[in-house]
This record gives C-alpha cells, sequence and structure tokens, in this order.
C-alpha cells in the first residue's frame, strides 16, 4: 500500500517513475553471515538486504552519475568499498562510506529495485499464441499518429500477437517510413532501408514478381534478420494477391508435442541458408527453429527458396525432409493462418522472426498492385513503449 505523505526526493537518474510506493521505514547495518549487509525495511511490510558494493555501485550523485547522459561514471574496481555508517532521512537511505562519499537513494526507488523482483522497467506484454480463427487487432492511423493510447495499443498488440493492423491512413509515398520513423531507425538490408513490392522485369525477389508466395520468413540467409516488418498497401486493384499470415511459434510447438522428433531435427540441425544476385552474396548456417538454452522459442527461418545445397550427412537428409515437410504442412493448417485482403492506405506490421507470411498469385493485367515495407528491429518496439509508459 503506498503512501500519500509528502516526502524528501532524490535524484536517482531515472526516467521511469517512481514517486508513487511504500516509504522505507527502517535501514540497519547486519552481519547475517559475517559479512556486512545493509537491511531495509518498508512500511508494506517489504524488505531485502543489499551488500555495500551493490549500493556504492548505485550511488546516483553528480560524480558517479553523468547529470545529463545518467551514465554510470563511477568505476567499482578503483575503490576499496568498506562498510558505511547508515542513516534514515524521511524516505532516504544515506550512506556515509569510510572514503568521505556520501550516498543518498530514494527508498520508493530501492523498493523498485530491491533484487530479484525484476518489475522495475515497464511491463512488456507477453508473447500470446494465435488460436483457430485468430484476427489482428486493429488501430486507427489518426489514433495511432495522434494519440499515447493508440500508439501504445498498436505496439502492445504486435508484441503480443506478433501482428498488427493500421488502418485508413494515407495513400502517400513514404508513409510507411514516416510511421516507422516515429518508433526507431530503419534497419536496412541489401533490398535497402525501404522497398517498393511491385512486379518488375527481371527481378532478385520472388516478392517482385506475381506469382504466389507461400508462406515465409524474410531474410533467414542473415545471421540476425529483420525483426519487425511493415507493408503499407498503396493500390491494390489487381485480381488475386490475397495476403496470408500464421503463426510459426504456434505451429513449432504444436510439433514440439505432437512430433517431438521432427521438432528436435528442425531445431538441432543446422542448414545453409543464401541471397545472391549480382551485388550480394549473404550466406548463414542456421536451423529452421530456434530454442534458447531453457527450451523457449526464439525464431524461424524458413523460406524455401533461398535455402541452399542441403549439406547434411547422408543418413540425415530423408529425416530432415521428413520434418521440413511436416513444419510445412502444419503451416498450411487453416488453425495456424490468418488471411485477409489489404486495402489501399492499410499497414499491416508483425515479427519477422516468429509470424510467416505470404500471398496469392495475382494478374497485374487486372489492375495495379504496390506496397512499400521496410523493417525495424524489435528492440526499438519494445523502447518505444518503455517511453510511452512514461505517460502514464
Amino acid at each position: 500500500m503506498s503512501s500519500t505523505v509528502e516526502r524528501s526526493r532524490t535524484d536517482m537518474k531515472e526516467l521511469a517513475d517512481y514517486s508513487e510506493g511504500p516509504a522505507l521505514t527502517s535501514a540497519t547495518l547486519e552481519q547475517p553471515d559475517g559479512r556486512s549487509r545493509i537491511g531495509l525495511a518498508w512500511e508494506d511490510g517489504t524488505h531485502t538486504w543489499l551488500p555495500p558494493i551493490w549500493l556504492r555501485d548505485h550511488c546516483p550523485c553528480d560524480v558517479c552519475r553523468h547529470t545529463s547522459s545518467r551514465e554510470r561514471l563511477y568505476k567499482i574496481i578503483d575503490d576499496e568499498i568498506g562498510v558505511p555508517d547508515v542513516s534514515l532521512d524521511d524516505n532516504m537511505l544515506v550512506l556515509n562510506w569510510p572514503d568521505g562519499h556520501e550516498s543518498c537513494f530514494d527508498g520508493i526507488w530501492l523498493h523498485q529495485r530491491r533484487p530479484g523482483q525484476h518489475h522495475f522497467q515497464p511491463a512488456i506484454p507477453e508473447a500470446r499464441a494465435w488460436r483457430e480463427g485468430f484476427l489482428p487487432d486493429h488501430v486507427e492511423h489518426r489514433d495511432f499518429t495522434e494519440s499515447v493510447s493508440g500508439k501504445r495499443a498498436w505496439l502492445e498488440a504486435l508484441i503480443r500477437d506478433g501482428l498488427v493492423m493500421l488502418d485508413n491512413g494515407p495513400t502517400e509515398l513514404d508513409e510507411v517510413i514516416r510511421i516507422a520513423e516515429s518508433i526507431g531507425p530503419l534497419r536496412a538490408t541489401n533490398f535497402g532501408a525501404r522497398f517498393d513490392v511491385q512486379s518488375r522485369p527481371n527481378p532478385n525477389n520472388a516478392a517482385y514478381t506475381a506469382i504466389e508466395l507461400e508462406l515465409h520468413t524474410d531474410l533467414p540467409n542473415w545471421r540476425h534478420p529483420p525483426d519487425i516488418q511493415l507493408l503499407y498497401c498503396l493500390e491494390n486493384d489487381a485480381q488475386g494477391g490475397a495476403s496470408t499470415f500464421a503463426d510459426g511459434f504456434a505451429v513449432a510447438e504444436a510439433m514440439r508435442r505432437e512430433a517431438p522428433h521432427h521438432f528436435t531435427m528442425l531445431a538441432e540441425t543446422p542448414i545453409d541458408l543464401r541471397f545472391q544476385d549480382d551485388k550480394h552474396d549473404i550466406a548463414v548456417r542456421e536451423p529452421i527453429i530456434r530454442v534458447d538454452d531453457h527450451g523457449v522459442l526464439r525464431e524461424i527461418r524458413f523460406n524455401n527458396w533461398i535455402r541452399d545445397a542441403l549439406d547434411l550427412a547422408p543418413e540425415q537428409i530423408e529425416a530432415w525432409y521428413d520434418a521440413y515437410r511436416d513444419f510445412w504442412a502444419r503451416l498450411r493448417e487453416p488453425r495456424y493462418r490468418a488471411d485477409f485482403e489489404l486495402s489501399p492506405g492499410q499497414m499491416i506490421a508483425f515479427d519477422n522472426r516468429r509470424v510467416l507470411h505470404g500471398r496469392g498469385q495475382f494478374d497485374p493485367n487486372t489492375g495495379k498492385r504496390h506496397l512499400q515495407g521496410c523493417y525495424l528491429d524489435y528492440d526499438m518496439v519494445e523502447s518505444k513503449l518503455r517511453v510511452l509508459s512514461r505517460h502514464d
């Protein structure tokens, strides 16, 4: 329970809010295991203890933290830390160190940052697997561009579902760039910072044709493929060309449950992925599915056009193809997919390392079809959401 009593505040060189929280009620020097600790307790009943070195390392004074960048200046290796004198001044912890330095800490900030809580940064939505019949959230272009709540809703849906729509925007060239740059700098690739998805002669990529595009992720041949893709529809009068998307994580989790040997094959067997044209030859060797050390899904690399020659031991080849075909067949199942037409002034954004995308064949002789796209780093999406959270 937070107290509303006015208390003295300490500048912690922190932009996130720490104005509301329980008061610090006691601060004592303790030696629970023969080593000095600072014991802290708050009015809500929570308590913790901190080693002196942690507190010295986090001193927020102008000598230890840069006044404008808020970056740490203090070098923990340069001093013998020692044990400070401990006192409490209203809601402020005051430490006087043996070398004469004084450190002051805001009690609410300490409550937020006490070890093991992991709640001091604004909450980022957890990924949520698509259920059958999934449809993405829609946000109005005006709400996105003119209100904090609209932009936050769009960002939260993108992070949570891996896919979100923006509706009723202008059909102006480079509007996708203006939207993207309101979040962060563009991620350039060998196709440039912005790309135009149109049928063209002598294409160097299947996207620049009118053929059907099977579900895929973009640029899996890069060491770090683009995170977020934005596709903005400027014209779409041609017959055909419906967009389709699938939740690759949901498919991979289903495979892990139902065909674990196939999941293991795709998660533990790296293959070669390669794009080459007259100017570029970009290649990497990675598995189709990547999990972290805890088994959590982190990435799907699936693009049938740019798989290079399959270089595996002969006894692995057929087993790998069995797993690959299983994954591909699951991607085609309606329960994992979302299909819809993009209209002029509509933009879709999706997590390229989770959500696969494709389109139906279209007839360029029946009308124009023009989409503009670009990429963003996922870090910029989370960053913008954290900045917007300061407006709460």
